[in-house]
């Protein structure tokens, strides 16, 4: 049968999301900058010269999709989310609340375009088929991510920028079962803390996680030459099953000696072999997978650190849906979802039409986009979503224009 709902598909939608979900909103807040610019394009709509040259007329959201994907197929600057969302800020209140299967409809009027769940002439009510039985369904993970997860989850499972001391204050591997000299899943471990912090279970609380890391390799600034942090090389996770301590073991002649009993540790995952001496970090909360991309509200002058998976190799090059460091982090106002332009460098090579050979700078050129997912104090993470030729270690990274 068919009938006429008073909401509309997109806001149904939202509103059941809201209600089976309510801590998924507010994980994904939206800042005030960007409701405010989102309130003023829904009451006058965007220009038409900042929309894709190829904007459809409508577009149904499919799975796979991702905010970003669809921002670059309606406007010309993708980064500018807040303009997707508040063309059409009456039906998608929060844009991490769009689901496939919602249509979406462009329309212009004059020099302006507005983008909407609702067909153009249509009279505001939707049309929905329904078919006569009880179904319930929670849209809590159905709606769309900003990037791919599958682009960045691994790398936020591996990866950990660490001070320089942290490794040789962690706990260490110091001993196997039957002297086994490598370590895999299902393996049993014995590990000790510091004097200060031994490893000892908390009282009543899930037993603890580590990641088991080896290697802290320095990220130096390309310009500056500081080393902004260590990037600890991930491998594996190892779970705590009893704390360390001590007993006393007594003689035939009545001396008393102390013996050290490391604390026991299942390994859960293991990338590559563990051995002893690999050390144990704390397992860091889950990061969130969405992110809202918007461009920086200052000036950024970044360069490029390191290529991840590189192994130090400075003559590398990343491709597009890479992941990069580059120098610059919290301290710097970079957050997550910051959106920043990559430039290639334009190099240096004597004039040949000036008999005097000057030198010449030519022009950096814009190379593509990088969007920031995770921020550590002075360096960050990005991943490449476009790019026109490879991006090496130096190159630069400005606010898009």
């Amino acid at each position: 049968m068919t009938t006429n709902h008073s909401l509309g598909i997109a806001a149904l939608a939202a509103a059941t999301a809201l209600l089976a979900a309510p801590a998924q909103a507010q994980n994904h807040p939206i800042t005030p900058s960007q409701r405010d610019t989102a309130t003023q394009v829904a009451q006058r709509g965007v220009p038409l010269s900042e929309l894709a040259p190829s904007a459809p007329d409508s577009y149904t959201v499919k799975s796979g999709d991702t905010l970003w994907g669809i921002s670059g197929l309606f406007l010309a600057r993708p980064w500018r989310w807040p303009e997707l969302w508040g063309m059409n800020l009456q039906d998608i209140r929060n844009p991490h609340l769009i689901y496939p299967g919602q249509q979406l409809f462009l329309h212009k009027d004059g020099d302006r375009a507005r983008l909407s769940t609702r067909a153009p002439g249509a009279d505001g009510l939707a049309t929905v088929r329904v078919s006569p039985r009880v179904r319930s369904t929670s849209l809590a993970d159905s709606a769309l991510p900003t990037l791919s997860p599958s682009a960045i989850e691994p790398f936020l499972t591996e990866s950990l920028v660490v001070e320089e001391n942290a490794l040789q204050n962690a706990p260490r591997i110091v001993a196997t079962r039957e002297q086994r000299v490598m370590l895999a899943k299902g393996d049993r471990a014995y590990a000790r803390g510091s004097v200060e912090f031994p490893l000892a279970p908390v009282p009543g609380s899930q037993p603890a996680a580590f990641r088991v890391v080896r290697n802290a390799v320095p990220l130096k600034d390309p310009v500056s030459g500081e080393v902004l942090g260590y990037e600890a090389y991930y491998l594996g996770k190892a779970q705590l099953l009893q704390g360390e301590g001590t007993r006393d073991i007594t003689d035939k002649d009545g001396k008393t000696t102390v013996e050290v009993v490391p604390a026991s540790m299942d390994i859960l995952v293991s990338k590559e072999d563990i051995r002893v001496g690999d050390r144990l970090l704390p397992e860091p909360p889950p990061e969130l997978t969405r992110y809202v991309p918007h461009a920086p509200s200052g000036p950024v002058d970044g360069r490029v650190v390191s290529i991840y998976g590189s192994n130090g190799i400075s003559n590398t090059n990343a491709a597009q849906s890479q992941v990069v460091a580059i120098n610059k982090g919290t301290r710097d106002g970079l957050e997550r979802g910051h959106v920043l332009t990559l430039l290639s460098d334009g190099g240096r090579l004597p004039d040949s039409t000036d008999p005097a050979k000057a030198m010449l700078k030519l022009p950096d050129e814009t190379n593509g986009m990088l969007m920031v997912f995770r921020t550590f104090e002075r360096v960050s993470y990005g991943l490449i979503l476009d790019i026109q030729s490879g991006v090496k270690v130096g190159d630069r990274l400005v606010a898009p224009r």
